[in-house]
Formats: structure tokens, C-alpha cells, sequence
């Protein structure tokens, strides 16, 4: 593990600044979720006992930057001892600052406000199958991998295993050959509602009156030396509701595929 300095992170970035970052941010987005929309904070008693360090947490994604602030609110509560509550932001003041979450690069490059995200503990990485809006086929470049492990030694990340804000795609198998690397303790994050409350960005309200949830559940068990890469990504993608017996969508596509065989069969 990399030695901790005490003035910065694990990427050079002044925990000062990072302090005043994540309490301008957070205070801004207050309202968000204990306002307009009052998010329902589920399962962090799972956090009380967890070390500092070689924490990852898997979620599915559903809005740019406010998945990510709704939980660097959640992170900052915990670390302050409020629990499945954010109803008083003093924790603004005593924030969580070796807290990380993976974002695509080209997302955190555009505009101001994303490079200030960005310095609030954005570890970012080229999406090997997407970029622009075109698909493409590349290699994963290996420092980025190093930097995703380097936060693991330091603090807690949080990583989108489906590397986008589309409901039920594909997940990724980079993240369980990361976890099968890298042994951390594995905590999934199921988060519903912010789709409907914000704007695919996260930035702008569409509706109000929305809850929006967030369930922090137990750690995995996993069998490190055991298990392959797809099993590991099998039991994250249930864990965080993203596999198909979780999508009521595509039950009913089945079941009139099933309605549409019989009734030619007759």
C-alpha cells in the first residue's frame, strides 16, 4: 500500500480544496435530496465497520453527477455518524475525502463544473467499447487500471460495472478481473429514481416531489480464488438489480412472445 500524505491524495489533489469542493458542492445539492426530492437512505449500517481503505462499492448509474453527489452526501453522513439520514449537512464540514468514483474521461473533460467534479476524486478511464456516441474496440490502457488500485489503496472508490446510465445494459467484466486483482470488499449500491427526478446529466430538475432511494447493501461473498471473472460480475449485476429477472419491462416482452407463439400455433 502506498504511503498516505497528509496535505493529499492519492493523486496530488490538496485535501484543503478538496474540503472546500465537496462542502460548496454539497450545499448547493442539498435541496436536491432533502428538498425537492427527498432521498430515501437505506443500509448504511453496512458502512459502520469498514477499513479506510481497499473499499470498492458497484452501483448501477442512472444521471451523470448526481448518483455521485447523492452519495458523497451519504459517505460524509457515515463518516460524521448519521445513519440512512442527511438531514443535517454539519457533516459537510468533516467530509469524506479519500472517497473516489471511476467516470469516463470524455465526461469528466466537459465544461467547468466537470473539472471541478473532477478534483473532488474522479479517477478517470477511456470506455473501451464507446466513446463520442460511435463504438469502438480498444484496449484498456493499464495506467488507468494502476490509478483505479492506487484509490483502492488509499481510500474507497465507487465504480458503474456498466460503464453507462442505461438501464439493464451489459456489464462490464473489467470490474470483477479488478476484484479478483485486487481483493477488496465488495459493498453494492442499488439506486432508483434518479432518472425520473433529474436530467440525464444530474444537473437539472425535471420533476419534484420524487424519492429517489439508494440501498447500501451487505459485502459480497466472494471466493477469491475460486470464483471466475463472469461469476464475480453475475453476482455484482444482481446485486445492484441490473439482470434480466430484474427488468419487469422485459418479462412482459416475454410473456407476449409467449402469448404471440401460442396463439399462431393454434
Amino acid at each position: 500500500m502506498a504511503k498516505k500524505n497528509i496535505f493529499t491524495d492519492s493523486f496530488g489533489n490538496i485535501y484543503i480544496l478538496k474540503r472546500i469542493i465537496i462542502f460548496i458542492l454539497g450545499i448547493v445539492s442539498y435541496r436536491r435530496f432533502n428538498g425537492f426530492n427527498k432521498l430515501k437512505i437505506t443500509g448504511t449500517e453496512n458502512l459502520s465497520d469498514l477499513p479506510d481503505s481497499n473499499v470498492l462499492f458497484v452501483s448501477n448509474h442512472q444521471t451523470y453527477f448526481a448518483d455521485v453527489a447523492a452519495m458523497y452526501h451519504a459517505f460524509c453522513a457515515v463518516n460524521n455518524g448519521y445513519h440512512n439520514t442527511i438531514k443535517n449537512p454539519v457533516y459537510l464540514l468533516n467530509p469524506k475525502v479519500d472517497f473516489y468514483y471511476v467516470a469516463a474521461e470524455e465526461t469528466m473533460n466537459k465544461g467547468i463544473l466537470a473539472r471541478i467534479f473532477k478534483i473532488a476524486g474522479a479517477v478517470t478511464v477511456k470506455r473501451t467499447w464507446r466513446a463520442e456516441g460511435k463504438n469502438v474496440n480498444r484496449m484498456v490502457d493499464m495506467s488507468e487500471i494502476e490509478n483505479i488500485m492506487k484509490a483502492l489503496d488509499n481510500g474507497w472508490v465507487i465504480t458503474f460495472p456498466q460503464g453507462t446510465t442505461s438501464a439493464f445494459a451489459q456489464g462490464r467484466k473489467g470490474t470483477a478481473k479488478l476484484i479478483k486483482n485486487q481483493r477488496p470488499i465488495v459493498i453494492p449500491i442499488k439506486i432508483n429514481g434518479f432518472r425520473r427526478a433529474f436530467d440525464k446529466k444530474g444537473l437539472k430538475i425535471k420533476v419534484t416531489g420524487v424519492k429517489p432511494t439508494m440501498e447500501f447493501q451487505p459485502a459480497l461473498e466472494i471466493d477469491y480464488d475460486n470464483e471466475s471473472a463472469t461469476e464475480i460480475l453475475d453476482k455484482i449485476m444482481h446485486a445492484i438489480g441490473q439482470t434480466p429477472e430484474h427488468n419487469l419491462l422485459h418479462e412482459y416482452d416475454v410473456k407476449q412472445k409467449e402469448i404471440k407463439s401460442q396463439s399462431q400455433q393454434q
